[in-house]
């Protein structure tokens, strides 16, 4: 008895010809969804938003039975799972750190500022000799 199993990708992690084509026909339903959109000026605008939301969906289910697609889930479940573990800082470490934030702007707004107003007066009274009326 032969075992029919369904290819897998080729060597090296590439994308196999089936899954280009699946993926070919999600682009397709996501197109056709839009496209609906336009075709159906006439309608209610709900029906309009249905048909992309529609085309989005049946576009996203072919690509997600792709081994790309498939890699994709595990990834944004992998992600997920990351953000999870992230350590959010809290309402007082928030306040502090743009505390420190804007004071270092304030800080360097006024070092600028002395340091443009001492050229200014270093090039045009001193140098120059531009006297200011």
């Amino acid at each position: 008895m032969a075992t029919t199993e369904t290819p897998a990708a080729p060597e090296g992690g590439g994308t196999s010809a089936a899954d280009i084509a699946k993926l070919a026909i999600a682009a397709v339903l996501l197109v056709a969804g839009v496209v609906g959109y336009y075709w159906l000026a006439d309608s209610a605008l709900i029906l309009r938003v249905l048909c992309v939301i529609g085309g989005a969906l049946a576009g996203a289910a072919v690509a997600w039975v792709t081994t790309p697609g498939r890699q994709f889930t595990v990834f944004a479940s992998e992600a997920v799972a990351e953000v999870k573990k992230v350590v959010w800082p809290t309402r007082k470490e928030t306040i502090q750190t743009t505390a420190a934030v804007f004071a270092f702007v304030v800080v360097m707004a006024v070092f600028l500022w002395v340091s443009d107003k001492t050229l200014e007066w270093v090039l045009y009274d001193l140098i120059l000799g531009w006297k200011k009326s």
